[in-house]
């Protein structure tokens, strides 16, 4: 019973997570069709069979469907939730049904109506950063040596307290936490680290060992690390304009950071461990609702969670494969610059195709967690 009991819990904390981000993530592209008059049919948190929803005033079905992995927006015009065009009802609508329809819009309001729900993802993270910048502080410990750890590698390539990293393989550096960063991303491979020590400039290239440590949430996880502490934190106050701009910078960080971990996992240089499934997720969701010594601890944890995911989500939504929002997009490049559209047997195949890998990436994310929670 107490079992499951547990297993409740977790699912319950990952159906509140998830439906948060893909609530903002469809109310984007809700809001933007609505600005420009097109009509909204459907509303959808989950899919499949309809749980419970209601109808507006303006005709949309808002619900919550049985598998709580995603959601849709489906719009007048639309023939499934993958926004494919019902070609038998386009040919048959009448001007006034034009006009609210999504597929007779503008190449540039639709595109406008696809870039929305990214960028509503975007702008919840924004807001989460902002929020936690602004009442807590932020981080600003400057890049100098506190403390090396013996025997580690800074230790033998002669790192001492009060060293100034000045640069991580030619990057400037400015905080603390952009070094842990670049470190991170090294993948155990060497690093060249440029020095100020008092007047004296140095170069080092330094090979990261790897070490367990947590992640905040109660699990282990494994990184590289060089061997050397920061001095004291220091948490800087800022005035509520100035967290908006680094919360933004933040949000790019992180794009750019998840870009460049993609890349690693391409080319071989990282394990594909690192990817989460809805099991991984749902764990992460779980362990973030148990985290906090009390429930406003725990809330901020959990908000934290939502606005990390909510940035991936946003991002991995603009890639140019055919059913994601980006496939969208690049089709609207595509015709913008042809002056008409790819034929219509090449946007099935495309988006046959699309499919097909967004269920391989499902199946072998699903199959990472088990391996990782349950083996």
């Amino acid at each position: 019973m107490e079992s499951l009991l547990h297993i409740g819990y977790y699912a319950l904390s990952f159906v509140l997570v998830l439906s948060v981000i893909v609530f903002v993530h469809e109310f984007g592209h809700f809001f933007a069709a609505r600005l420009c008059g097109v009509r909204v049919e459907v509303f959808s948190i989950g899919f499949g069979r309809e749980l419970c929803g209601f109808t507006s005033k303006y005709g949309t079905r808002w619900k919550f469907s049985m598998l709580p992995l995603g959601g849709y927006v489906k719009m007048f015009g639309d023939a499934s939730a993958a926004s494919t065009a019902d070609t038998h009802a386009l040919e048959m609508m009448s001007e006034a049904d034009k006009k609210v329809s999504f597929h007779h819009q503008s190449l540039r309001a639709k595109a406008f109506i696809v870039a929305a729900g990214p960028l509503a993802n975007f702008l919840l993270s924004i807001a989460v950063f902002t929020y936690f910048i602004f009442t807590i502080g932020l981080s600003s410990t400057e890049p100098v040596v506190g403390s090396v750890m013996k025997d580690s590698p800074a230790f033998h390539a002669g790192l001492v307290e009060n060293d100034i990293i000045e640069k991580v393989d030619g990057k400037p550096v400015h905080y603390f936490r952009e070094l842990a960063t670049e470190i991170a991303l090294s993948t155990g491979k060497p690093v060249r680290l440029d020095i100020r020590r008092g007047e004296k400039h140095l170069v080092r290239s330094i090979t990261p060992t790897t070490m367990e440590d947590s992640d905040g949430l109660g699990n282990t996880i494994t990184r590289p690390v060089i061997g050397i502490k920061s001095k004291t934190i220091v948490l800087k106050e800022v005035g509520l304009v100035a967290a908006l701009w680094h919360a933004t910078k933040q949000t790019y960080e992180m794009c750019v950071t998840t870009l460049r971990v993609m890349g690693q996992m391409i080319r071989g240089d990282r394990s594909t461990d690192e990817l989460k499934g809805p099991l991984g997720i749902a764990k992460l969701s779980g362990d973030a609702a148990q985290s906090g010594e009390d429930t406003a601890k725990s809330a901020r944890a959990i908000l934290w969670l939502i606005a990390l995911l909510s940035v991936n989500l946003g991002f991995i939504n603009l890639f140019p494969i055919p059913m994601l929002d980006g496939g969208h997009l690049l089709f609207y490049v595509i015709e913008g610059l042809r002056g008409r559209p790819l034929a219509k047997r090449v946007q099935e195949y495309s988006f046959r195709l699309g499919f097909a890998m967004i269920l391989c990436l499902m199946a072998f994310t699903i199959w990472n967690d088990i391996r990782q929670i349950i083996l």
